[in-house]
């Protein structure tokens, strides 16, 4: 699976990281996204498109 992020559009929820942190953390100065790994390992598939689903502003994509 790959994944991407829109972080020109992020809102800054954190949801990502708390829901997926080896995947995703939050900037501290701007305050959005940062992906950690754009291609991780299966044992987090559930993580992240969990992550993908409580996303408020829709700029996480999950690609096969």
């Amino acid at each position: 699976m790959k994944v991407t992020v829109d972080r020109d559009l992020c809102i800054g929820a954190g949801n990502c990281a708390l829901t997926a942190p080896a995947v995703f953390d939050q900037d501290v100065e701007e305050a959005v996204v940062i992906l950690l790994d754009e291609s991780p390992p299966e044992s987090e598939l559930v993580a992240v498109r969990q992550a993908v689903d409580r996303c408020p502003a829709a700029v996480i994509q999950l690609h096969p």
